[in-house]
């Protein structure tokens, strides 16, 4: 290394030029909004695949190792404690709902996002739009809408059939 350069760590680190602000189009008042609704829906997505996953797996190896328990002639109370379990998992999957929350909010996570991107590209519908801030709102807000109707009615169908009974 010669008495002229510098070393490279030594070098002041410089960042790529910020893309031009004229670029993006200025974030409309639903964009905090968006912005919160896909967080949500990320995480409980999230948290509900968890859930489900976990509770599966538990009931696969349960449920693998209940012949074996049999076949090895091992307390029969062991068997029956483990069937058991897989069948209280399995109503508690029920009762929560993991899988199908899981996929709906992954659903709508994703669609909001494709809005996003949508909007921020001036693509599809907000393109031709008279006004794309105002066409975002509408549309986050239908999507959260159509989610919220979705499971409100999911919610009150177990309620109907218990009352028919």
């Amino acid at each position: 290394m010669s008495a002229t350069t510098t070393p490279i760590a030594a070098q002041p680190v410089t960042s790529a030029p910020e893309p031009a602000e004229a670029a993006t189009p200025e974030r409309p008042a639903a964009w905090e909004r968006l912005e919160a609704q896909i967080k949500w829906y990320g995480s409980h997505a999230r948290s509900n695949k968890r859930w489900y996953m976990r509770i599966k797996v538990v009931q696969i190896v349960a449920a693998a190792v209940i012949p074996v328990i049999a076949a090895a002639d091992l307390a029969v109370w062991i068997a029956g404690g483990l069937g058991a379990l897989v069948v209280v998992l399995e109503s508690v999957q029920q009762l929560f709902q993991f899988h199908s929350n899981w996929t709906t909010y992954r659903s709508t996570a994703e669609a909001l996002k494709h809005e996003k991107f949508l909007y921020i590209a001036s693509a599809g519908a907000y393109a031709t739009a008279k006004d794309p801030a105002a066409l975002l709102a509408e549309r986050v807000e239908g999507r959260v809408s159509q989610e919220h109707a979705a499971w409100a009615s999911e919610q009150q169908h177990p309620q109907k059939s218990s009352q028919e009974s």
